[in-house]
């Protein structure tokens, strides 16, 4: 049975702090703002009062927006469930009292902890209500809606935002965090390291699913570190190394020549890092390479089925199900002031230019 709308089946106070809360300012931080949350109980203490007014904005903010999507969207079984996943979220924030000393800060870290599992679906759970909505509106041409494109790059680039303020405040209470790391924060990360792992990683599920891989060769300076996110490099360079292993691997598997390896280049400049992915795998059509940002198109089966709304199962899900990878690995760059770019040549192969902000000082764009 369809759930009803917000307006409807809330209480009237509920929705009116969701609409006061989605009213309010968004404060947004940077990277440097973020590692001085770090180093003693009073700074915690602030990072939890900060955590605890900045989240029911912007968890709100994106309650109003999935009541409002364009196409009847809203009205889908998936986005309903992910609005009572934001909804949930907002009231157990909105009834925590003030935050005033360690203890209080103790009990609403483990509180976001589990608002941070709760919504740890979001992602599968848009792409699923995107599919019946195509499945309920065949008629749609799906070129045309860009208001869905936009409104999805806004929710993940939020959800990331939101994502990133609770991991953050998690792991600064960490008792034995890592040498050179402030919380989710290395201040001296390798990226030729980062790239090192996640390319192995990429490779292990290209060798799974092909039974060989290509080698991936990786220039650049070992001494090279800034601060950034270990976690955000890895998930975008993986990303990227296992489409061009796949596609070098696929153009290659008849052939009697040796796959050419991928090659990668991290370089360093005043302002950025970037990091170059090359592959040899075919490229892409130049009509094809817009849709490679977009969230309509994929043709891969969504790893939840239509029974997840219904079952609520946990399952642990990957990007790659769903054809997501490239347009959330371009907000996850974009979300410290970097970009990703795709370049390719139809006939050859594609190069992917990965720019990170060196800096740290720029701030979330916040939707």
């Amino acid at each position: 049975m369809a759930k009803k709308k917000l307006s409807d089946s809330l209480v009237k106070e509920l929705a009116e702090e969701v609409k006061e809360r989605g009213s309010m300012k968004q404060t947004g931080v940077s990277l440097k703002h973020m590692m001085n949350f770090g180093g003693s109980s009073k700074n915690l203490l602030i990072s939890a009062q900060f955590v605890h007014k900045e989240l029911p904005i912007r968890i709100a903010r994106r309650v109003i927006e999935l009541e409002n999507l364009p196409y009847g969207l809203s009205t889908m079984n998936a986005v309903l469930q992910v609005r009572d996943w934001y909804l949930d979220s907002f009231r157990d924030l909105r009834s925590y009292p003030e935050i005033k000393d360690k203890n209080d800060d103790l009990k609403f870290t483990q509180m976001v902890k589990m608002i941070k599992v709760r919504h740890n679906n979001v992602v599968p759970m848009m792409a699923l209500g995107v599919k019946q909505l195509k499945k309920e509106r065949p008629q749609f041409d799906y070129k045309d809606l860009k208001e869905i494109h936009q409104f999805l790059d806004r929710f993940y680039l939020s959800r990331i935002g939101i994502r990133m303020l609770i991991g953050q405040h998690v792991a600064l209470h960490d008792p034995n965090p890592l040498p050179n790391c402030v919380g989710y924060i290395h201040t001296k990360m390798s990226p030729l390291e980062v790239v090192r792992d996640a390319s192995e990683d990429a490779r292990s599920m290209c060798l799974r699913e092909y039974g060989s891989t290509p080698e991936v060769n990786i220039y650049g300076d070992p001494d090279l570190t800034f601060p950034y996110v270990p976690s955000h490099l890895h998930m975008m360079v993986f990303e990227l190394v296992k489409n061009s292993a796949r596609a070098v691997q696929e153009r290659f598997m008849d052939s009697d020549d040796d796959a050419p390896p991928i090659r990668i280049i991290v370089a360093g400049g005043l302002e950025d890092v970037t990091i170059k992915i090359s592959d040899e795998g075919g490229g892409i059509p130049r009509s094809g390479l817009p849709k490679i940002f977009t969230y309509l198109y994929s043709t891969a089966e969504n790893p939840l089925d239509e029974d997840f709304t219904t079952t609520g199962a946990a399952t642990a899900c990957t990007m790659a199900g769903y054809g997501y990878g490239i347009p959330i690995s371009r907000l996850y760059a974009r979300y410290f002031g970097g970009d990703l770019q795709i370049l390719s040549m139809e006939g050859y192969g594609t190069d992917a230019f990965l720019h990170l902000l060196r800096l740290g000082d720029s701030q979330e764009p916040l939707p």
